[in-house]
């Protein structure tokens, strides 16, 4: 699933798509940024929604959760939205 900038995510690994304005969401980000546990996939934008995997990555996007939950929806059993190629 495309999660902004080009930047694709697996599906099948996400565990949850959170708004990071939550205290607990920001202090989760922090401590797995310390542990190298990141990745920002925002181009350098406001993040407006963190990804959780179930291998304690967080992934930092800067779509809203609501886009990204309608994207999810969208999603094919062939794992492909709409918009893929191919």
């Amino acid at each position: 699933m495309n999660i902004g900038f080009g930047n694709v995510i697996n599906t099948a690994k996400i565990i949850a798509v959170v708004s990071p304005e939550a205290a607990p969401v920001k202090r989760m980000v922090q401590n797995a940024r310390q542990l190298g546990k990141v990745i920002d996939a925002t181009q350098g934008r406001r993040t407006k929604s963190v990804i959780v995997t179930e291998n304690d990555y967080i992934v930092l996007s800067s779509l809203q959760p609501e886009t990204l939950a309608k994207r999810f929806q969208m999603m094919g059993d062939d794992g492909k939205g709409e918009n893929d190629e191919g």
